[in-house]
């Protein structure tokens, strides 16, 4: 039964909040003692004091980590073995849902209803998805001279760093440690400094789980985390997912370092192109809206900029306009509401930024464009902004909150010249009636997923997700993930 937003205030005052690390199987604090505040977006209250990992707790991890995949107590358990461990644990997430929920909510602003129905959800899915499908995961035998026999294998890469980011805590960060895990491997979460909550608590699930000590491990604390863990010799691979500046970053790490696997999946300045044989204008526009407004625009495949037909902006406004309204922020903890807060001060401040700099510039507002005080919590309207040029700021860099670049054009090319007019390559979208016209425009987009006549649908597992140009490389999701943390090995056997 669903719960009240009374019901979710009361179970509020009363949760408990882990914010120790997690490394070999137990809880700590770090070994310099330092901490963080974890803050409520949505009223500025504190929620914990979090731990900070430093070089010291870094170093105990990695060892921990190593020891523990070196063992083979979790790399050598038989595919179906390890899967039925890892279903315990998406059970105990599933278990745990509401906790989960509810922290994820109260650590970045999220409404109730999404963490319920989504993130929580989601992340459960792809552990059990991971678990299912690692034992039905085969290599070769290569066609070699009669006299040998050729044998092609995936052996796990060895010790996983994720870092992951802030806008879909524990949904992310599963994109990570289920295939990671589900491979053989031992796991270290990075959690972001803004959202630390669910990956420390599901930690404890995933040793309740079975998951032997070392395997799983969690590092909260801020970029020096993320930097040790990049520069580590005896981290063989890391996993990231954020913004395409710290990435660079990231992949210059590993390069000073010891090569080690570096997998990005970063920014994005998608396009929403609505063609002028759009069959369904209002359609278009309410997915429009729920494209750049859900999760507060917190999203790399938020659909930032709508490409709208000149005979057809008129229209397409007007009901952008009456789909806009259903969005309006408010408290967290109701499930009757859509829009949350913005994740921290330095987000709210940046958002606001760009609105004004995209007024500044010519643009006109369509809606929005003011913050919402509530307890001194961090609420922003849904935006829009009508863009005179393509190249305005707002148009070109990624905002990462509820504002949206309107872009008007006159024909498909122009479009197309517009949608790929950008450093990054996540997603995009087309509205057409024709479906040639769908796949010749989905054919010279240039990102890793498109929409036709949709946006972000899609949200099963079977479905790779990542992007082309400076959004990274390597795909999250579907049986593709997995080559990410494997290593091919090739075996020849002379007779």
């Amino acid at each position: 039964m669903a719960r009240t937003h009374a019901e979710w205030k009361q179970l509020a005052a009363e949760l408990k909040i882990e914010g120790r690390a997690f490394i070999n199987g137990a809880y700590t604090a770090s070994a310099d003692g330092r901490t963080f505040e974890c803050i409520n977006p949505a009223n500025g209250q504190k929620l914990a004091d979090i731990a900070w990992a430093g070089e010291a707790d870094v170093e105990a991890a990695v060892r921990a980590a190593r020891a523990a995949f070196d063992s083979g107590k979790w790399s050598d358990l038989a595919p179906l073995a390890r899967g039925k461990i890892l279903k315990r644990f998406a059970a105990l997430i599933r278990e745990h849902g509401d906790e989960l929920a509810l922290l994820e909510t109260l650590d970045v602003g999220k409404p109730i209803g999404d963490t319920t129905s989504v993130d929580v959800p989601g992340a459960a899915y792809c552990v059990e998805w991971f678990a299912e499908a690692i034992d039905k995961i085969g290599g070769e035998v290569a066609p070699v001279d009669p006299k040998l026999v050729g044998l092609v294998t995936r052996e796990a890469i060895g010790v996983v760093a994720a870092v992951v980011p802030w806008n879909f805590p524990i949904l992310m960060a599963s994109w990570k440690f289920g295939p990671a895990l589900a491979a053989g491997n031992a796991v270290i979460v990075k959690p972001s400094e803004k959202s630390p909550l669910t990956a420390i608590r599901i930690a404890q699930l995933a040793k309740e789980a079975g998951i032997p000590d070392g395997i799983f491990q969690v590092l909260p604390g801020a970029g020096d985390v993320g930097k040790a863990l990049s520069l580590h010799m005896d981290i063989d691979c890391l996993a990231f997912t954020g913004s395409t500046g710290v990435g660079k970053l990231i992949a210059g790490y590993a390069a000073q370092s010891n090569l080690k696997r570096v997998w990005l999946e970063l920014g994005g300045k998608s396009p929403n192109i609505v063609l002028e044989d759009c069959a369904d204008i209002a359609k278009a526009a309410r997915t429009a809206a729920g494209g750049i407004f859900y999760n507060m625009g917190e999203m790399c495949t938020a659909g930032s900029r709508v490409l709208v037909h000149r005979k057809v902006k008129e229209q397409f406004l007007a009901e952008f306009k009456k789909a806009a309204d259903g969005w309006y922020p408010g408290e967290p903890l109701d499930p009757a509401t859509s829009m949350g807060a913005i994740v921290d001060k330095i987000q709210y401040d940046k958002v606001l930024s760009y609105i004004d700099k995209g007024v500044s510039e010519g643009a006109s507002l369509i809606c929005g464009g003011k913050a919402t005080h509530t307890d001194k919590g961090l609420f922003i309207e849904p935006t829009a902004l009508d863009c005179q040029r393509a190249d305005m700021t707002t148009c070109k860099e990624e905002i990462f909150g509820p504002v949206l670049s309107v872009i008007t054009f006159d024909d498909v090319e122009e479009a197309i010249r517009i949608a790929n007019d950008t450093e990054y390559g996540l997603a995009a979208a087309v509205w057409t009636a024709n479906v040639t016209t769908a796949h010749q425009v989905s054919r010279r987009l240039r990102a890793g997923t498109v929409w036709v006549n949709c946006y972000d649908e899609g949200g099963d597992m079977n479905f790779p997700f990542g992007g082309f140009k400076q959004s990274g490389n390597g795909r999250d999701k579907s049986l593709h993930a997995l080559e990410k943390y494997t290593e091919l090995k090739s075996t020849l056997i002379k007779l």
